[in-house]
């Protein structure tokens, strides 16, 4: 989460919108929302449902939820996905962006 604070304007930039899904409760979202000043939105799904139907697995082995990073375009087609096969496997906001700008960036519209 802090790469995706740290270049959230890049993002930004691009008319693309960073939503982080997670199995925490709304109160619990809220609460480190506020103190951590995050810049996108989060959604809470402490049942993961929203999580289970975009294929995030979980290795209680490997410290549980694994990474997934997955853009979606407005209609909810998924155009990007990247399941990590540890905590450290996560795409860098370099490569997202490149991917982004070559694949989706004639179809993007800012808002």
């Amino acid at each position: 989460m802090a790469q995706l604070r740290r270049d959230h304007q890049q993002f930004v930039d691009r008319a693309i919108e960073v939503i982080l899904i997670g199995p925490d409760s709304a109160a619990s979202f809220a609460q480190y929302w506020a103190k951590e000043a995050i810049p996108f939105r989060g959604l809470p799904d402490p049942e993961t449902r929203v999580l289970t139907d975009l294929g995030q697995e979980v290795h209680v082995l490997k410290l549980g939820r694994m990474p997934a990073q997955i853009l979606l375009d407005k209609d909810g087609i998924v155009r990007y996905a990247h399941y990590g096969t540890s905590m450290r496997d996560i795409p860098s906001t370099t490569e997202i962006l490149t991917w982004f700008d070559r694949e989706m960036a004639g179809t993007a519209k800012p808002q």
